[in-house]
């Protein structure tokens, strides 16, 4: 592999003409419909294609300097294949394929952990950016001890991020997933164990350059999170946060992302944005809502009403994006690059009109994490929970056998059901052992939210399904 591919470099190997047409072949064969259409639109009223005379969005981390791509890359769902032996691998000539056309236009902000792709993101991620200047990018990754408090577990995987990322130092360096138990919780995973102190001498010595949290959790965790950094000072703080979750976040399980903004703002934290597509579901919306979104905006994509939502917030240092097809993130770059901020009037259309119409489909709030797989009893949870999702927003729910289209509806739930999630693997097969309910951010209750879509199911198939 070639070391140092720079961006002039870059694009006079490959050409914009050649990546653009690959984009388009691909979106063709793995892309939905609309992402595909979104690859080969103009995104400006000139019809200029920024990806060719724009300038990537930069802010400026006020707590050191760096100068961050305001479009970050998450590195969570990269495509895996089968190696001889049937083993799932990432497909490591796509990530340096990804990460290198990023690199070439604008984006240095790259986010891992030891839990993605079934353990190998890390090192995906560290073989890809290890061709390229180290002074060209921003690593960022975790200490993910979801389940255990032993200081050796902690130290491991910390060593093992050099290793894997086969760098030096750290950029940004995250404990992962707090809020889970709260104070306490913190205190078991950190203090006790005295990992906090090894890793504030770490930050001391500058093997961390930056050192913050990822937050799932309620208000209280929250807030109990904003004490510690009286005594820890966080350089930054990863939220989520979209127009949704703005003020209709369930407040049991993750807070408005209204109120975390504004905590972290008035102490000057920088914050990073992590799900500001909802695991996607903000660029596959009902289409009701999709028709709102489109009458306001005819050229615009989906997701790019939510990156530039999240983007027009000046606290924000970087928006995560998970970009698993080339079309995915030339769409995002579009948006990035010459980024325009919305007006207020178009922050108070998306509370007011498309985040209140949303809140009346009943989906689960599964983002695709695949934070509770695998399952102890091959269930595919997050399939289950994407295919019913996907169902609701396009309005394929039946609601009853007295449903003039009843028949029809019935029939396609559960022939894409069958084919999206294989028998052996569906929520019929669930046991109850709620194994999958704390690895989840996202606070589900899997195994209640399983059994209750294994219930429409069988209605379905019983044909007793009523309104009442």
């Amino acid at each position: 592999m070639k070391k140092n591919i720079d961006r002039r470099e870059f694009l006079k190997q490959t050409g914009e003409g050649v990546a653009m047409a690959g984009a388009v072949a691909l979106a063709g064969a793995c892309a939905p419909k609309k992402t595909a259409e979104a690859v080969v639109r103009s995104s400006t009223k000139s019809g200029e294609d920024p990806l060719e005379t724009g300038k990537m969005e930069m802010r400026t981390n006020n707590v050191n300097g760096d100068k961050v791509s305001l479009l970050g890359y998450g590195c969570m769902r990269f495509t895996m294949k089968k190696d001889e032996n049937g083993k799932d691998i990432v497909d490591q000539e796509n990530v340096n394929n990804l990460v290198d056309y990023a690199l070439a236009h604008g984006v240095n902000y790259f986010d891992t952990a030891p839990v993605y792709l079934q353990g190998q993101s890390e090192k995906a991620v560290g073989i890809a950016l290890k061709r390229h200047p180290r002074d060209s990018y921003f690593i960022a990754t975790k200490m993910s001890n979801f389940q255990s408090t032993d200081r050796k577990v902690a130290m491991q995987l910390y060593d093992n991020a050099f290793k894997n990322l086969q760098t030096d130092y750290l950029d940004y360096y995250l404990l992962h997933s707090l809020g889970s138990g709260g104070a306490a919780g913190f205190r078991s995973r950190f203090e006790d164990n005295g990992v906090i102190d090894f890793l504030l001498g770490e930050r001391e010595k500058g093997k961390i350059r930056q050192l913050g949290l990822s937050f799932h959790g309620n208000k209280e965790a929250f807030d109990d999170m904003m004490k510690f950094h009286d005594k820890y000072h966080w350089d930054f703080v990863q939220i989520q946060m979209n127009y949704f979750d703005w003020k209709h976040a369930d407040g049991r399980r993750n807070v408005n992302a209204e109120y975390l903004y504004d905590e972290l703002d008035k102490r000057e934290i920088p914050i990073v944005i992590m799900e500001p597509l909802q695991g996607g579901r903000l660029a596959r919306v009902a289409d009701s809502v999709a028709n709102l979104l489109k009458e306001r905006d005819p050229e615009a994509s989906l997701a790019s009403w939510a990156f530039r939502f999240v983007g027009s917030y000046p606290r924000v240092l970087t928006v995560l994006s998970g970009m698993v097809y080339l079309e995915h993130l030339q769409d995002n770059l579009r948006t990035f690059m010459d980024f325009q901020p919305l007006t207020d009037e178009e922050k108070i259309f998306l509370d007011t009109e498309v985040a209140g119409l949303m809140a009346n489909y009943p989906t689960v709030n599964c983002n695709d994490c695949k934070y509770c797989m695998p399952c102890p009893y091959g269930i595919d949870i997050p399939g289950i929970f994407m295919h019913y999702n996907e169902a609701v927003n396009h309005a394929k729910v039946a609601q009853s056998v007295e449903q003039e289209n009843y028949r029809e509806l019935k029939r396609a739930y559960l022939v894409s059901y069958d084919r999206a999630v294989p028998t052996l693997r569906q929520a019929s097969h669930c046991v109850g052992c709620k194994q999958c309910i704390p690895k989840c951010p996202q606070s589900i209750q899997i195994p209640r939210e399983l059994r209750r879509i294994d219930a429409y199911v069988e209605k379905l198939k019983q044909n007793t399904l009523s309104s009442e």
